[in-house]
């Protein structure tokens, strides 16, 4: 990554965490962008990331096979704490150096992974509670090259769907359309493609 990973998480995690403490409780069954998904799935999904790319940051293993519900009490607040604490486990540059034991991926590309869930679950929950949402252009930048490498392999192993084109795909972000695509998203969501 071309800017240090810390400061690119630093500019988009307030703005995710601000679409989570503005998800209501009758909101956790709403579909989202992401198949298979509901709010409430999406949430633990994106707990669990900020929580285990803690522990990648600092090359330690993590258990990503276990799927607790981090949705009880204060979890918006608990929220907000734990992407803290992603942003500061990212911000020693050692964290950045060598390939993850866990990963078998450079760190670099390792945090551009968390930096990637961070800025895109953002919007597919923003999209998904129908609210606004503006990601950090700086993250934005940087992710395309962050997609571009990890595409091909994300595709093969289903956590990219293949992209999508859409007649009425926005203009007036195109960079965040053109990100959206790449992952398997529809920019215009919940329009379906025609």
């Amino acid at each position: 990554m071309t800017t240090q990973t810390s400061d690119l998480l630093a500019a988009a995690a307030p703005r995710t965490v601000d679409v989570v403490r503005g998800i209501s409780d009758d909101q956790l069954d709403l579909p989202t962008p992401c198949r298979d998904y509901v709010v409430r799935d999406l949430l633990n999904h994106l707990f669990e990331v900020v929580v285990n790319f803690q522990g990648l940051a600092a090359k330690r293993p993590v258990e990503w096979a276990e799927k607790p519900d981090h949705l009880g009490e204060g979890w918006r607040d608990r929220f907000e704490v734990e992407t803290d604490r992603l942003v500061a486990a990212w911000s020693h540059p050692s964290t950045l150096e060598g390939v993850s034991p866990g990963m078998g991926l450079p760190q670099t590309v390792v945090g551009g992974m968390a930096l990637l869930d961070l800025t895109v679950h953002g919007w597919d929950l923003a999209v998904a509670t129908d609210q606004p949402y503006q990601p950090a252009p700086e993250a934005v930048a940087e992710l395309h090259g962050v997609v571009e490498q990890l595409g091909p392999t994300a595709r093969k192993m289903g956590v990219f769907a293949d992209p999508v084109t859409h007649p009425t795909t926005p203009t007036d972000r195109p960079d965040l359309a053109h990100l959206l695509i790449q992952t398997g998203r529809i920019p215009t969501w919940p329009t379906p493609t025609p």
